[in-house]
């Protein structure tokens, strides 16, 4: 593992020796220890919204794109980040209507996984990354998945977590949403309203860890603070009402993988009831050849698990696409 990697790990965990008080009380880092890479914080205007995306690393690295889920942002990611940065160009969006970017009125906007698949399309190819390895989690699997069936030449590896393709993986927790697949009424619609609450935005990041007191609460302040802005209750509904167009998809999906054979690496956090473990075993039907981890973690486990995460996926993109 390089220098870089471990310095990194160190000082993202929280690891990082003292330094001397002249040192510290100038900001310098140690003499010897890597400055770790610069996060730049942007945003392109596709589709008449403005999409803020995090990008870090060479621009002539191999990308690796990073595909957040519901309820979060690429805030998700801001910890994995500066460990990928120092080799790899990584570039991590915000949909609209999460994070940073813009949230027009649902009545004037089409959130659909489709529109989300070409926007993060439109972003990609504008930002000259012809091709790139995605992390997909949660919504960022039919996302990315979408855009893998749009250009499966473009996908170089896979780097699945908690990102279900088969039914298999929609277990009791998706009970209410497919009643309102079924019956797009009021009262189903209304009955989302339980996905958006505080306590449900806190069970994500918190039901399942291993370490609690690992998990920092800003997850669950930020995420909600941006849930609660005036209409983006009614933007999350029609997700969750639109998120079944993704279940015909997922032969098509299956087909993807068995074809296409991407280098995949599928690190679950075996505790989540959203996502469950059920729906990780199908893959490796499709997939045989791909790098299978549960790790002890719920759904948000890069919160709980970074350093057992990293290291597998740094060494994972080290040997399948570093080198391509």
């Amino acid at each position: 593992m390089n220098r870089f990697f471990l310095a990194a790990t160190v000082a993202v965990l929280g690891l990082a020796p003292t330094l001397p008080a002249a040192a510290q009380s100038a900001g310098l880092p140690r003499a010897g220890v890597p400055a770790p890479p610069i996060i730049h914080y942007r945003e392109e205007t596709i589709d008449g919204v403005k999409v803020f995306y995090r990008e870090a690393g060479p621009k002539d690295g191999p990308v690796v794109l990073l595909l957040h889920g519901f309820p979060t942002s690429s805030h998700m990611f801001r910890n994995l980040i500066p460990l990928l940065a120092d080799k790899y160009r990584v570039i991590a969006p915000d949909y609209p209507g999460f994070g940073q970017s813009d949230a027009p009125d649902h009545t004037k906007f089409a959130y659909s996984f489709g529109h989300y698949a070409d926007i993060v399309d439109a972003l990609v190819q504008r930002l000259g990354a012809s091709r790139y390895a995605m992390y997909v989690m949660d919504y960022g699997a039919p996302v990315g998945y979408r855009l893998a069936l749009k250009h499966p030449e473009r996908v170089s590896a896979l780097i699945i977590q908690n990102g279900n393709a088969y039914e298999e993986g929609l277990r009791e927790f998706w009970d209410p949403i497919k009643a309102y697949w079924r019956e797009d009424t009021p009262a189903r619609r209304a009955a989302m309203a339980q996905m958006v609450k505080p306590e449900t935005t806190r069970f994500q990041y918190t039901d399942g860890m291993g370490d609690v007191s690992r998990i920092s609460p800003d997850n669950w302040v930020i995420d909600q603070a941006l849930l609660d802005r005036p209409g983006n209750n009614e933007i999350q509904y029609d997700l969750f009402y639109d998120y079944r167009t993704n279940v015909p998809l997922y032969p098509q999906f299956q087909q993807f993988f068995r074809t296409r054979k991407p280098p995949t690496l599928i690190v679950w956090g075996k505790n989540d009831r959203i996502f469950p473990a059920e729906g990780a075993f199908p893959y490796r039907r499709d997939l045989p050849d791909a790098e299978f981890h549960l790790v002890d973690s719920g759904h948000f486990a890069l919160e709980d698990r970074l350093a057992e995460m990293a290291p597998l996926i740094r060494d994972f993109l080290d040997r399948k696409i570093a080198s391509r």
